[in-house]
């Protein structure tokens, strides 16, 4: 049984299909790559699984369970999470902050939740700028807090959109490396990339 299941989805806004009759599967465990040009319908498939928007025909089904049009807290709730091509931090509040948040949903209350977002950002390579800013990082540092506070949701599915975009290569490895060491603790990985 596949992790995730699309069934011929498709998704038109207005007169332009910008996804059409499109079906795969991600099994337990996999990284899966969907490459493609701008305007190819990439964030929109992110965008249908995760339940921004809606699906016009076809199935999405998580776990074995259809969740075709769930709303988006109830498909994190099951256990997908993920990150945007525009990283948009709470700019204003430091980086821990910005995980607790994240982390929050899950936990018995903010001490626990603190201290989840900790693990997190020790685990993703932020610990040390647990007290800066988030609109004070650099991009391939917001990119890494995109990531950890997607999985301070506790994902069994992370949908990563564009999270090496504008990073040299340098920081690319990084992400890589990161992404291996995501899926080494069970977390399957869907992302796109150009």
């Amino acid at each position: 049984m596949p992790l995730l299941d699309i069934q011929s989805i498709t998704k038109r806004f207005g007169g332009l299909t910008a996804i059409h009759d499109v079906s795969l599967q991600i099994n337990q465990g996999e990284i899966m790559g969907l490459i493609g040009p701008n305007g190819a319908g990439k964030t929109t498939l992110f965008n249908l699984v995760s339940g921004f928007y809606p699906v016009d025909s076809g199935e999405v089904l998580f776990q074995d369970q259809k969740i075709t049009n769930f709303p988006p807290h109830e498909c994190c709730r099951l256990g997908i999470g993920r990150t945007f091509q525009t990283v948009k931090t709470f700019a204003k509040h430091d980086v821990l902050y910005n995980v607790t948040v994240a982390a929050l949903p899950r936990m018995k209350g903010v001490k626990e939740a603190q201290e989840s977002a900790l693990e997190i950002l020790s685990f993703v390579g932020l610990a040390g700028k647990k007290d800066h800013l988030g609109g004070a990082l650099t991009l391939a540092d917001r990119k890494r807090l995109e990531i950890a506070r997607a999985l301070a949701t506790q994902p069994k599915l992370l949908l990563l959109d564009e999270a090496m975009a504008g990073l040299n290569p340098a920081e690319v490895e990084e992400a890589l490396l990161l992404i291996r060491k995501i899926r080494e603790r069970g977390v399957t990985i869907f992302l796109i990339e150009h």
